[in-house]
């Protein structure tokens, strides 16, 4: 009998241990694919802009503006250096990746304003990802092809 309850004992701890591996896993995926996002994002802003060039001052440069639709061209780098990620472990055991502009302007740069039109670079770095992620999760049996 006391043998029976070990072995039952240890199926439920084998299963509790499986589904942690899994959850794991999953959470590596997740991190890989919010990493993925997080450095495209940021590569996106690096780039040259192609809109028109003006004068800046304090100190006094020249600065190639983005065209509307496009990346943002960076300037001080503050853009870049706010994107940031992290991945967490929700109640219900789902995991969530979320990929972060914290810099203040961001939101008007994303979704443009009145006074100027968009120059988005989180969503076309997701975009620009989408297919890879997917095929990590499929790969890996998370996701059925």
């Amino acid at each position: 009998m006391s043998v029976d309850l070990k072995i039952k004992n240890l199926d439920a701890f084998n299963k509790k241990l499986n589904k942690k591996l899994k959850d794991n896993k999953v959470k590596a995926y997740v991190l890989r694919a919010t990493q993925m996002v997080e450095f495209t994002a940021q590569e996106s802003i690096k780039k040259k802009g192609t809109g028109r060039i003006y004068q800046k001052y304090n100190p006094r440069v020249e600065h190639r503006a983005s065209a509307p639709n496009q990346p943002p061209a960076t300037d001080t780098g503050f853009l870049g250096q706010n994107i940031t990620m992290n991945v967490k472990t929700q109640p219900n055991g789902s995991v969530v990746g979320q990929v972060i502009s914290a810099a203040p302007y961001s939101k008007a740069l994303e979704f443009g304003t009145v006074n100027m039109q968009p120059r988005p670079f989180m969503q076309p770095a997701l975009n620009k990802n989408k297919s890879r992620i997917v095929k990590i999760f499929q790969q890996e049996g998370v996701i059925k092809k």
